[in-house]
């Protein structure tokens, strides 16, 4: 395990025009015996994934940007970096959107909305090496030009928005802002301070939710977040329950 704080002179970056899929490049990269902390970025993916084996739409002029770090924290901190990065996304695209419009949110535990729609995918992927090092990947898709033509769910992409930078230009943002943001994160050390970031910018603090799991539904009001990312969701019955994931769904059961 690596010990103290990263620096954007850590970080290196490699642009392709075209990959299968840069997170698959970037364990490619590992298992060559690559030390980690390079992002790859690509014009356009030919096999980009969302969570759960999800198809990414990955054609030119979207962001596509996976970021490799070797052995980044030790596991029982692992839990807590979705929300690290979903802050510095958070703040990257916050950095190219015009004042005045519709609200910048996140949503636990890292969806990034634009209005209550999402404006972004973020893929994390761990896989250990043979020399025992575990490679964790970040995936991160931020919809400029383009989104999917039939969503599952609202979505948006900063076109809409009046943001007219190109995907190198947001790449920039994000490349300062995940250095910023792990650099406080520090290897789980700081979690504290980034939830709080985190708060800062959550959405639907008070609001009534459904939160689906692998076996059942919860309902109740979305109470926070705990200082490890937990999603604290107080229960109709009146139970304060602390929940490490989960599909977030707004309003009364039934709703979406």
């Amino acid at each position: 395990m690596k010990t103290g704080r990263v620096s954007l002179e850590d970080f290196r970056h490699e642009a392709l025009g075209e990959t299968s899929s840069t997170n698959a490049e970037c364990f490619a990269r590992a298992k060559a015996g690559d030390a980690g902390n390079i992002w790859i970025t690509a014009v356009r993916q030919t096999g980009g994934r969302g969570r759960r084996g999800r198809l990414w739409v990955s054609e030119a002029g979207n962001l596509y940007a996976s970021l490799l770090l070797i052995d980044p924290a030790p596991p029982e901190h692992i839990g807590s970096l979705p929300l690290a990065v979903a802050l510095a996304v958070y703040r990257a695209v916050g950095a190219v959107l015009p004042p005045g419009g519709a609200p910048l949110e996140i949503k636990w535990p890292n969806d990034i909305l634009i209005g209550r729609k999402k404006t972004c995918g973020i893929l994390l992927e761990a896989e250990t090496l043979p020399d025992a090092r575990m490679a964790l990947v970040i995936g991160i898709g931020i919809n400029i030009a383009h989104m999917p033509d039939s969503p599952a769910y609202p979505v948006t992409r900063l076109g809409e928005h009046g943001v007219s930078a190109s995907p190198e230009e947001v790449f920039a943002h994000l490349f300062r802002e995940i250095a910023y943001i792990l650099s406080i994160w520090n290897g789980g050390e700081g979690v504290a301070e980034v939830m709080r970031l985190w708060r800062s910018a959550a959405c639907g603090i008070g609001e009534a939710i459904t939160v689906n799991l692998p076996d059942r539904s919860l309902h109740g009001r979305f109470a926070g977040i705990d200082d490890k990312g937990f999603l604290l969701l107080q229960e109709d019955e009146g139970q304060l329950r602390s929940i490490a994931a989960g599909d977030v769904f707004w309003g009364e059961p039934g709703g979406a």
